[in-house]
């Protein structure tokens, strides 16, 4: 039975919780500078080839409506920057980090950024739909994530894309491990106790699993994440199945993981172990799954996905002959070294942003000749025609298909297919 006190005094709710939380230690850490950020994103291909891991299949556009859901203090800015002729929209829950943003809006004149102070869970408010949703870091914070997926997909255009990222739960142990600590004694989100944490974490013993994350995740001995990641009032991670069930609940389809090396088969030591043969023949979400368990360390999934089934339109294929006409497109982080190779290796193409160390490719000379021919204009074909001399044509495109999709596979491309012939 309810008490008088609680009816004048209620209670607050989880996302009552949150707000405060992030109201207190804004995260991620207020940034007033973000002309690196801008410089980096002047370059058309990063952005082009940016939009096509989105949307292999249709025509590059800049003027899209984009929706960043959580903006936190600076996220919603950053994407206005990156796409000044798109309009982005950004909200959260957050009251000072709503401020921040509005702060970074002013400073770079950001007349296509609109910031709202919304809780995802009522973005029908807006009155409008996003060709791009962007939610990263956000949902696994919510009272009922899936209240808030669902909300989401309502306002997402129907061959709109999102890039969604939550926490996993394998990469997080030590996480998990501190956060049940801080609750069992007692330990609050206050300055002087999170001071206090962060000088009993240099105390932990060796081999502690939250050990590892803290050697590549410096930013934990900042107050504002080390109080995100550890004393945070609501927080739960997604495994690889639980993920999929989650996008699936919302009516959503999988359409890639944005970063797909780590997750695949074809790359690095998972295509060298004994057992890669029989993951090679489990289903896509099931050689996922094992795959997370094998790796072990992984703390978050970003994956882009569609509405319904309208992913399917922009599924990458090399069965049939379609995969010719595909541009491809080089990533912006990816590397191309050439100085102590492998054996046999004429280049060695490693993606800056991938974490595990194991994720590089070594190319032959015949494919660093076709590495070196991708511009951004040329098709497949056309990179075949002008490199290759070989007798045997067959030869040739067995030997394109399977670099280009090692390529794809290992996040050195992405492919726009929109010029297919009709």
């Amino acid at each position: 039975m309810s008490t008088v006190t609680e009816h004048l005094h209620p209670l607050p709710t989880i996302a009552d919780e949150v707000r405060d939380f992030y109201d207190r230690y804004p995260y991620p850490p207020p940034v007033d500078n973000l002309e690196k950020y801008q410089r980096q994103w002047q370059s058309p291909e990063r952005r082009r080839a940016d939009f096509h891991l989105f949307w292999p299949n249709r025509p590059y556009c800049e003027k899209q409506s984009i929706l960043v859901a959580g903006c936190g203090t600076s996220q919603a800015a950053k994407h206005a920057l990156r796409w000044p002729a798109a309009q982005v929209t950004g909200i959260d829950c957050s009251a000072s980090s709503v401020r921040r943003t509005q702060a970074l809006k002013e400073k770079y004149n950001l007349k296509n950024l609109e910031i709202r102070e919304l809780a995802i869970e009522q973005v029908s408010d807006l009155g409008m739909s996003f060709d791009q949703i962007v939610c990263t870091g956000v949902l696994h914070h919510l009272a009922d994530p899936d209240v808030g997926l669902s909300a989401l997909r309502r306002v997402l255009k129907p061959d709109g894309a999102m890039h969604l990222m939550v926490y996993a739960p394998y990469g997080r142990a030590g996480v998990y491990m501190l956060q049940e600590f801080c609750k069992a004694v007692g330990i609050r989100a206050t300055d002087g106790e999170i001071r206090d944490l962060i000088a009993a974490l240099s105390a932990l013993p060796p081999g502690h699993p939250l050990e590892t994350l803290l050697k590549h995740a410096p930013d934990f001995r900042h107050e504002a994440a080390l109080a995100d990641a550890l004393l945070h009032p609501q927080d739960r991670a997604y495994s690889v199945p639980e993920l999929f069930d989650f996008l699936e609940k919302a009516g959503l389809t999988f359409g890639r993981w944005v970063r797909q090396a780590p997750y695949s088969v074809h790359s690095g030591v998972i295509a060298k172990i004994p057992q890669a043969n029989r993951i090679g023949k489990l289903s896509p979400p099931e050689q996922y799954a094992a795959i997370e368990l094998f790796r072990g360390t992984m703390a978050r999934h970003s994956v882009v996905a569609y509405r319904d089934n309208g992913g399917k339109a922009q599924q990458v294929s090399f069965a049939g002959e379609a995969w010719l006409h595909y541009v491809p497109i080089r990533m912006s982080d990816t590397i191309c070294v050439q100085d102590r190779l492998p054996p046999g290796a004429a280049a060695v193409l490693i993606n800056q942003t991938h974490t595990y160390t194991d994720l590089f490719l070594p190319i032959g000379s015949t494919e660093k000749r076709f590495f070196d021919a991708i511009d951004g204009k040329r098709s497949i074909a056309a990179i075949v025609e002008k490199t290759l001399l070989l007798t045997d044509p067959s030869t040739n495109l067995d030997t394109a298909r399977a670099f280009f999709e090692r390529l794809w596979w290992h996040d050195q491309v992405v492919f726009d297919e929109s010029e297919q012939p009709g």
